[in-house]
């Protein structure tokens, strides 16, 4: 860790995972939290307000910072076009535009398992990162929209992009049944390792990376997550359930996938 902490801003930290990325990342770097309403008393005095669709409050969170964590934005795989429009599409834009005006050097992006989701809902594993989109949703949809103008980013101005497809994050994985989710979860613990290994992964300038747990049904090839990030999952659904449960190729999706996930 250099000897004066590096200055990160997390866009959405009022979530669930942006508060759990604030409250573990901020003993290592200074964390400059955003979001609409504060999830306590304590971030409500470091909170910084800014309509991710106003480009200008979008530049002002800039000043200074060497990454950011992008988190915000509409996060339902059953929302409507209009839902996701503002703050997935122009938000994310807003976002990446005004990282290169202020000479961010890296941008990790919340990207999600729903980028991939229609080879899921067909049950057409593995999947691998290579793989041409399929979303599954209009959640989706802007999560491939937000790794394309990412590669743009990269390309045309060099701002590095680290796009991370989140599987399901939950304290309890055992709140749902589905075996799906189960394959796909991310514990908390693993949530900060491979958001610290995207922040900190030296020679890497972009990539698109599953961030799962080791979880024994996983369908989804995360090779490059561990070779290139250095990311190790620790936590396992096995260590929560208490039993080893492997299905050979996996049990099969809802029919309704993705809705309820």
């Amino acid at each position: 860790m250099p000897d004066s902490k590096r200055k990160i801003l997390i866009t959405g930290a009022t979530g669930g995972i942006g508060l759990l990325l604030e409250e573990r990342l901020m003993a290592d770097y200074e964390v400059v939290p955003h979001g609409r309403t504060p999830a306590n008393d304590e971030q409500a005095e470091r909170l910084r307000k800014a309509d991710l669709e106003d480009y200008d409050e979008v530049l002002a969170l800039m000043d200074g910072v060497e990454v950011v964590i992008h988190l915000a934005g509409e996060a339902s795989p059953e929302a409507t076009w209009d839902d996701v429009l503002g703050p997935n599409i122009i938000g994310l834009r807003n976002v990446l535009e005004a990282a290169r005006e202020a000479g961010v050097r890296r941008v990790v992006f919340a990207s999600s398992n729903h980028a991939m989701g229609m080879y899921d809902r067909d049950e057409e594993w593995p999947v691998y990162p290579h793989h041409l989109p399929r979303p599954d949703s209009f959640y989706g949809v802007s999560k491939v929209f937000g790794e394309a103008l990412g590669r743009y980013y990269h390309d045309e101005h060099g701002l590095e992009f680290i796009a991370l497809r989140i599987g399901w994050v939950a304290e309890d994985p055992l709140e749902a049944d589905e075996d799906v989710l189960h394959a796909m979860w991310l514990s908390e613990g693993d949530t900060e390792r491979i958001f610290r290994r995207a922040i900190e992964a030296d020679g890497v300038t972009y990539g698109l990376y599953y961030a799962i747990s080791d979880n024994p049904n996983r369908r989804w090839d995360m090779t490059n997550t561990m070779l290139e990030l250095g990311y190790r999952p620790k936590d396992s659904i096995d260590d929560v359930r208490k039993e080893h449960n492997v299905v050979e190729g996996g049990k099969d999706t809802p029919d309704d996938w993705p809705e309820g996930s």
